[in-house]
């Protein structure tokens, strides 16, 4: 057989209840010229069984049955497995868009610059989502760019890991690590930090399942100390690289755990920017609490704004544009 365009990359652990859905939503693409890998990482409840009935019965898709060695392992052994020229993540309890394949595909065949593309997604089942998934949900979906990929990459992670479709060889160069935190979110900082550009195709072309049963929500690598962590080491490495001092914009709970997470790789704040009255003039982690406007008094130093909420984040951001201060230059947001 001929090598497709498209691999579509679906590690399965135990997901007998929702593979068949995921299973049908991707044999009906509108995008004809596609194999999907559907990797079973040492499943117990009949997901193989279930995975090789449909093989046995659509030759678009194949199995690959492993030892329970974990996702990052899946991950990297269905990488190795993928013949396409391009490569979609998918995960076993999500759906696509029938057209999903085909938009995406279209987005990078129209710009040889774009290593990867994500889509904007809808989260289901609707009665699980807290008001946190559901602000999640619309940031994301405020995102129509590879520089609003670029712009927010350490505010949250921007492509939802089951949307990506990639360059299959930038995927391979890069690979996925374990390092005991988020290893989409690590491949995405690491092609960031190679000059990678990443886009959005902004329509709603995965549903995205969230519920307490997802991998995301039990294993420890995703817990948000976990993120937090994730993203300290690629500023202390990128961003930071070569300055042991930065400024700090905001010290409540988001900024504290980024201020901690930035000292534990030498890193530390020799300025932070406040607006809490109770705060200015005193000294935290022996940093002086300025006010934004002490900025313009100080030596060129990078400022890492670590504010939640994308009102907040804009406002600071225009004050600084007003400064002339540039983003990804002179500061970035890391939330």
């Amino acid at each position: 057989m001929s090598a497709p365009a498209i691999s579509v990359l679906l590690p399965v652990r135990d997901a007998a209840a929702t593979l068949p859905a995921c299973l049908r939503s991707i044999a009906r693409q509108s995008e004809p010229d596609f194999e999907c890998v559907i990797v079973d990482d040492g499943s117990q409840d009949g997901s193989l069984a279930l995975a090789r009935r449909v093989a046995r019965a659509d030759a678009r898709f194949r199995v690959l049955a492993r030892p329970p060695e974990g996702l990052v392992e899946s991950l990297n052994a269905g990488l190795a497995a993928c013949r396409g020229r391009y490569l979609a993540r998918m995960d076993a309890d999500d759906l696509m868009h029938r057209r999903r394949l085909a938009r995406q595909r279209a987005a990078l065949d129209h710009d040889d610059d774009l290593a990867a593309v994500g889509c904007h997604v809808r989260c289901f089942p609707r009665s699980a989502l807290g008001p946190g998934m559901r602000a999640y949900e619309a940031w994301l979906c405020s995102l129509r760019d590879a520089d609003d990929v670029a712009r927010d990459a350490y505010v949250e992670c921007p492509l939802p890991h089951p949307s990506w479709f990639a360059r299959c060889e930038v995927m391979r160069t890069l690979g996925y690590r374990d390092e005991g935190w988020p290893e989409d979110y690590d491949w995405l900082l690491r092609a960031r930090a190679r000059g990678l550009r990443l886009g959005v195709v902004p329509e709603r072309l995965l549903s995205w399942r969230r519920g307490s049963q997802r991998l995301s929500a039990n294993h420890p690598a995703y817990a948000i100390e976990r993120f937090t962590a994730c993203k300290a080491h690629h500023l202390a490495e990128g961003f930071l690289a070569g300055a042991p001092r930065y400024v700090l914009w905001g010290y409540g709970g988001t900024g504290r755990a980024l201020c901690r997470a930035l000292a534990e790789r030498g890193r530390r704040p020799s300025h932070i920017v406040e607006l809490h009255p109770g705060r200015l003039g005193q000294s935290i982690q022996g940093a002086a609490v300025i006010p934004p406007e002490a900025l313009a008094k100080l030596p060129p130093t990078p400022l890492i704004v670590s504010v939640a909420g994308a009102g907040p984040r804009a406002r600071i951001r225009a004050a600084l544009a007003r400064m002339r201060r540039r983003e990804g230059r002179d500061f970035v947001c890391a939330a």
